[in-house]
């Protein structure tokens, strides 16, 4: 697995979040002279996102996340963006959430399936900054913050080499492979089934810098041409005009990554499959990890740095609801499989080792033994912990 996965994890699932959060609070929001107390207006939306775009490029929580190191369980990520949705006035229950996430995932794994080459990868990244760039546009601090990640992006990312990416795309898809969760979006558009697996298409621009198929060339021990084979295909190719820019501003060319919600369109989402093989699946996510204790020194890590808003003073938080109605909200809640369901778990910067065994526990791992040294002589324990003081 390469070591350079986690940052364009995080940030383009990050991205995919901050979409639909933005069409949902849009949806729900009240011109600010007549709504009440409790609904949603611009101004709040325009607060969440603000809030939630500073706590994700909080310098020090990127510092981390661009450390080389190895993905994480699902169960873990999951927690990071539990505590980032409510990094805000917001607030989203139990099924409001676990459908957000589903989301995200399934709208990123689409991404990385379509992209034409693996380097292409780093474009649907820096599409998802764009867009947030755009979002914090009146925000000079928060905007600044977003062009430091697109810097550090660039200087670690650009050049390496195409096997690099495929190291990358490999384990990205390893991490989507169980995951088929039905999307509307992807129904009505016909590039999903039934079953939640997305069909691929077999026409489009073929990827920068290589020929449109149907010709086969053969070389002598010299390297000289000496005959040529020409084959029909079933696609319709056609040669991309110009490559997508990797620098801070320009042209990406690829719209993979960009905005889907842009225009108004429903966001609901149905599991693909029965409850019980989804959470059989689910129970086998949950087998002892010889990296629990590593992986929630690593969350201690991050999560230490996002600092939740709590209401102050008369304040109180608003509630976001992803579906049509609240009837339909309970219902995912009550219906959906509880080994799916994913606690929001506090951990403070001057946590204990056996706290941390504790947490282990509660996310679900059995077993804590105390983990191999990681490559590179990172820190782990109570040196991780000290770096949030």
């Amino acid at each position: 697995m390469s070591a350079r996965t986690l940052p364009l994890l995080f940030l383009n699932l990050g991205g995919e979040m901050l979409y639909i959060l933005d069409q949902r609070l849009r949806a729900q929001s009240i011109p600010g002279e007549k709504a009440r107390k409790d609904e949603w207006t611009d101004v709040d939306r325009k607060r969440v996102m603000n809030d939630i775009i500073t706590t994700m490029f909080n310098k020090k929580f990127m510092e981390e996340l661009f450390k080389p190191q190895e993905l994480y369980s699902k169960k873990a990520l999951r927690t990071v963006y539990d505590r980032l949705a409510h990094a805000s006035i917001m607030r989203l229950n139990q099924a409001s959430m676990d459908k957000l996430y589903d989301l995200m995932t399934m709208a990123f794994k689409y991404q990385v399936l379509l992209c034409p080459r693996p380097k292409d990868i780093l474009l649907v990244t820096f599409n998802h900054l764009d867009a947030i760039r755009d979002f914090v546009r009146d925000a000079p601090s928060i905007l600044n913050q977003v062009d430091e990640t697109f810097r550090q992006l660039i200087e670690i990312y650009t050049p390496l080499s195409a096997g690099e990416f495929q190291l990358i795309r490999q384990t990205l898809l390893i991490f989507f492979q169980d995951m088929h969760i039905r999307v509307s979006i992807f129904l009505k558009d016909k590039v999903q089934n039934s079953n939640g697996r997305f069909v691929l298409p077999i026409s489009g621009p073929v990827p920068w810098g290589t020929e449109i198929p149907g010709l086969i060339r053969m070389f002598n021990h010299n390297g000289d041409e000496v005959k040529r084979t020409k084959f029909t295909t079933d696609g319709n190719y056609v040669i991309p005009q110009k490559e997508g820019s990797f620098d801070l501003y320009g042209d990406r060319v690829l719209k993979l990554g960009t905005n889907m919600y842009s225009i108004s369109r429903p966001v609901e989402t149905h599991m693909a499959g029965s409850s019980k093989s989804l959470a059989s699946h689910a129970k086998q996510n949950i087998a002892p990890n010889p990296l629990a204790k590593e992986e929630m020194n690593f969350l201690a890590r991050l999560i230490g740095g996002l600092e939740i808003k709590g209401a102050g003073g008369n304040e109180t938080g608003f509630r976001l609801n992803l579906f049509t109605t609240d009837e339909e909200e309970e219902h995912a809640a009550l219906t959906r499989p509880e080994e799916l369901s994913y606690k929001v778990l506090s951990i403070e910067a001057a946590q204990e080792p056996a706290r941390q065994e504790e947490l282990a526990r509660i996310l679900g791992e059995l077993e804590v033994p105390e983990p191999e040294p990681r490559a590179g002589g990172a820190p782990k324990g109570e040196d991780l912990l000290a770096l949030m003081d």
